[in-house]
């Protein structure tokens, strides 16, 4: 069944039943349902989209801007809690905010000066982040309405988001059609698969951009999660958080993450203004055709686990520096630096003017895919 936004109002039910929760073994019938959602500043109509695995986990994501607006899985103890930032309604994404669970796109991360030539033709993007264009620029792939197609395959709920990009849409060349489906499957994993096709040689680079807390919605910080990454090298950037082209080992660092490590033990070593990690790690899998385990994340009061397992290359680490407490999500909640940590993978930021980087050229007849999985567990 297809649900495009004029379908508003519409509920869809795919063999959803009420669940008993976790601690007493019970199960759920894995399940989709759609709901309205609000309508956009122009009147267009909106759908929330719920999904249910057989353990009772379950994640909410909207048409608008492919969004994961909740994620809520168990502690070791059988009881859930929503682990990513953001809002109870529309108007909280309509109003502005820092991509919380967005599908950043069509190019992720930064483009220095928001120049790139292609094939002997140069294009310009729109600067939103200083000097540089930023996650698709002003009004990327996290601000438009996608159509949305809910269903049950091989007994996992899933909904693919689809949207086709214009040419000339933010200065990228060429016809894209994308789409992002997100699937939640019983082995408590949030599986994420992007598809792309162009009929103009274009860059494309989309990465998932949710903050997680593991200790749930209202721990004030995720200072105490302990981190591991599985890179040796990072790509250092310049005071634009552009990357210089060099690929510089973490060893020695407070970028090391190859064995665990607190988030909040080195952050005082890093400089910056705001303090904290944005950093693109070099992945150890080099990027490969079925997805590869990148970064593990343990918070020792809830017991939950995140593993990040991903096809690409690079993998971003952010730990939410710009976030002020001007923003007020879920259950009220004020998001505070450090409220949330992101595990963005993508290819490189900027690679699209550094060709030594691996590409992220799309060209006719060729099919961008990604694919990223986030994986739950507890201990």
């Amino acid at each position: 069944m297809c649900l495009a936004p004029a379908g508003a109002g519409l509920i869809l039910a795919f063999a959803l039943l009420a669940m008993d929760g976790f601690a007493d073994g019970s199960k759920a019938r894995p399940g989709v349902t759609a709901a309205p959602f609000g309508t956009t500043a122009d009147n267009v109509p909106v759908e929330l989209y719920t999904l249910t695995n057989s353990n009772g986990v379950t994640a909410k994501a909207t048409n608008y801007g492919a969004l994961l607006t909740s994620l809520s899985v168990p502690d070791r103890t059988g009881k859930s809690a929503d682990v990513v930032l953001g809002f109870s309604d529309l108007q909280g994404y309509l109003a502005g905010h820092p991509y919380f669970g967005a599908n950043v796109g069509r190019v992720g991360n930064r483009v220095a000066k928001g120049r790139f030539t292609l094939d002997g033709k140069e294009y310009k993007l729109a600067t939103n982040n200083g000097p540089n264009s930023l996650h698709g620029g002003v009004k990327g792939f996290d601000k438009v309405v996608w159509a949305a197609k809910a269903e049950v395959v091989d007994g996992n709920p899933t909904v693919r988001f689809t949207y086709r990009s214009p040419d000339g849409e933010e200065g990228y060349p060429g016809n894209l059609t994308a789409t992002v489906t997100y699937t939640l499957t019983d082995k408590n994993e949030l599986r994420v698969d992007y598809s792309a096709t162009t009929d103009k040689a274009t860059p494309v680079n989309i990465a998932h951009h949710s903050y997680f807390n593991l200790a749930g919605p209202t721990s004030a910080d995720v200072l105490g999660h302990e981190v591991t990454i599985f890179a040796d090298r990072y790509t250092p950037v310049d005071e634009t958080l552009i990357p210089t082209g060099k690929l510089d080992p973490v060893s020695g660092t407070p970028l090391d993450f190859t064995t665990p490590h607190t988030i909040g033990e080195r952050i005082g070593q890093l400089k910056g203004d705001p303090v904290g990690y944005d950093h693109n790690y070099v992945l150890r899998s080099g990027g490969s055709k079925t997805p590869e385990l990148a970064a593990r994340v343990y918070e020792p009061k809830s017991g939950r686990v995140l593993e990040v397992l991903t096809t690409e290359p690079g993998l971003q680490f952010y730990t939410g520096n710009f976030l002020d407490g001007t923003l007020k999500g879920k259950e009220g909640i004020t998001y505070k630096k450090h409220a949330g940590f992101c595990l963005e993978a993508q290819h490189f930021p900027d690679a699209v003017n550094h060709p030594e980087f691996p590409s992220t050229i799309l060209r006719p007849g060729q099919t961008y895919r990604q694919t990223t999985i986030y994986r739950f567990s507890t201990k």
